[in-house]
């Protein structure tokens, strides 16, 4: 299909959620380069030019103006990055490079907000504490001790700590991971939060929709809605049917939950029949946190919209959801806590 819109040989190509093309070596970024090189108007539309690293800039600025950046992605990563780490291969931005950085990214960049161009309803958050099982808390405090005891014998990386991270989160959402790779149930706490905000919800009369990150939990939610005899639609990895389980959400008045996965149900779809979202857990992405909360607060909506965090007391949720809530890079900030001789975990 490449050919065929090069041969189209439009004047003006607009990128709409364009941080989707930030990894630079892509077959779909690299078309978008030559789609942009050969148009004489260009635009890039996203709420997060930078979802992870500065480095996602390169190849959206790449397509969009390439005298900005350059061609070149190691010219532009050897400029703004040092490379660290074991193998030199963790690129960790200059800081005495920001300024240069922002006026290349402010030179051809527009900003505006939603709340300069949409006349969107209020937001309300609540922060929903769940107590752990004691048996779940004493598995918790085991792996906590655990994590932070193996860092001391590998390299302290992101990538390090958030797979340590990884296990404690799903710890809260009710299950462990085996050294043989199965999940086992050990505790029901979230999901006896969860019943409670949907009895709630359908005594009301609402309509939900409930997030969560982790296929057990998603397992886990989807019995209970069964038990319960509550009518729901589903996207999550190896749903087919996506633009079918959206509508019935949004159309069929007997479908009154929906369940997403946030990595898979957190962009590109509209959820306005429901104005209240739970996040069951969290993804560790703050570009996935914002488009799966912007769901149900987009333009035809009525309501106002209500956010509902469970989080499990005195474990990882709470340090999670405090960076993704204020935009802190949460990788940095465990890796600065070790450094600094605290627990990351806690």
């Amino acid at each position: 299909i490449e050919k065929e819109l090069l041969a189209f040989d439009a004047d003006l190509i607009i990128a709409d959620e364009a941080h989707k093309i930030k990894e630079a070596r892509t077959a779909q970024s690299k078309a978008m380069h030559h789609f942009g090189d050969k148009a004489r108007y260009k635009l890039l539309l996203t709420g997060t030019v930078i979802t992870n690293k500065e480095l996602d800039v390169f190849s959206q600025y790449r397509y969009l103006n390439r005298k900005v950046f350059g061609d070149s992605f190691y010219v532009f990563r050897n400029r703004y990055f040092d490379m660290v780490g074991y193998g030199n291969h963790i690129p960790r931005f200059r800081n005495y490079m920001l300024d240069e950085f922002l006026e290349k990214m402010h030179s051809i960049a527009y900003r505006v907000t939603k709340a300069e161009c949409l006349d969107l309803p209020d937001i309300t958050e609540e922060v929903r504490t769940v107590e752990l099982e004691d048996k779940a808390k004493k598995l918790y405090k085991e792996l906590e001790k655990e994590s932070y005891t193996e860092l001391a014998d590998s390299e302290v990386s992101a990538v390090n700590v958030l797979t340590k991270l990884l296990r404690l989160s799903q710890l809260t959402g009710g299950h462990l991971t085996d050294d043989e790779g199965d999940s086992n149930p050990v505790s029901t706490a979230k999901l006896k939060a969860l019943s409670d905000v949907i009895d709630s919800a359908m005594a009301e009369e609402k309509k939900i929709v409930v997030m969560a990150r982790f296929v057990p939990e998603l397992n886990d939610i989807q019995k209970l809605l069964e038990d319960k005899g509550i009518g729901y639609a589903v996207v999550r990895g190896g749903v087919k049917n996506r633009e079918e389980e959206i509508r019935r959400f949004q159309e069929d008045s007997d479908c009154r939950v929906f369940v997403g996965q946030i990595a898979a149900a957190g962009l590109g779809i509209t959820l306005t029949a429901a104005s209240t979202m739970v996040f069951y857990s969290l993804d560790y992405s703050m570009s996935n946190f914002e488009q799966a909360k912007a769901r149900i607060h987009r333009v035809s909506q009525t309501e106002n919209c209500l956010y509902i965090y469970l989080v499990a007391k005195g474990t990882v949720d709470v340090k999670v959801l405090r960076a993704l809530r204020h935009k802190v890079d949460l990788a940095k900030t465990l890796v600065d806590d070790y450094r600094k001789g605290i627990n990351p975990f806690k």
